[in-house]
């Protein structure tokens, strides 16, 4: 692999079979936590371009890794891994996949702002990594989320962030996305 950063679709199958079995300081591992994700939005009928940005919303996470930074305080160490993503899912798959993935960290923050029992809710981590991630929203910015035109996607993909965290469920592999990511890559 050439860098920290998958230059292929290859390279980003090869980074999750690499670095995915490992946690993520939540109670199963970033490959578990990345094919609930997709499932989940398969299953709510999602797009393909967002369905393969649920599958990849944390490879951010796994380039810090591939980096040897593999230590951090949740609650106060940020490690912009939806901006890292969505530079490397932008450049392999487009932007419809690198959008919703560079904003689903805003959308977390938004609704810990719009919905305050939803912070109740969050994993433990999440909650930490709130506050390193900025916190709530202002109400100014807010709105301008709110008008973003990312806005449901980032909001959705949000939602099966949250829940595909399930400690034993099995969804199948990271390989049987395989054909979808290729065909979505193709149309790049």
């Amino acid at each position: 692999m050439s860098g920290v950063e998958p230059a292929s679709i290859d390279e980003l199958f090869d980074l999750y079979e690499r670095l995915g079995d490992r946690s993520y300081g939540e109670s199963i591992t970033q490959n578990e936590h990345a094919l609930q994700t997709a499932a989940l939005a398969r299953d709510a009928g999602a797009g393909n371009a967002l369905i393969v940005a649920a599958l990849f919303h944390d490879v951010g996470h796994l380039t810090v890794d591939a980096q040897g930074e593999t230590k951090y305080e949740l609650s106060s160490h940020d490690d912009d891994h939806e901006e890292r993503g969505a530079r490397v899912l932008a450049r392999l798959l487009g932007p419809r996949v690198a959008q919703p993935v560079a904003l689903h960290v805003t959308a977390k923050r938004w609704r810990c702002t719009r919905e305050p029992e939803y912070h109740e809710h969050l994993s433990p981590a999440s909650q930490s990594t709130l506050i390193a991630q900025g916190g709530v929203l202002s109400e100014e910015e807010c709105q301008r989320f709110e008008r973003h035109p990312g806005f449901d996607d980032a909001v959705a993909l949000r939602t099966w962030d949250d829940s595909g965290k399930v400690e034993g469920l099995q969804v199948g592999t990271l390989r049987d996305w395989g054909p979808l990511v290729r065909t979505l890559a193709a149309t790049q």
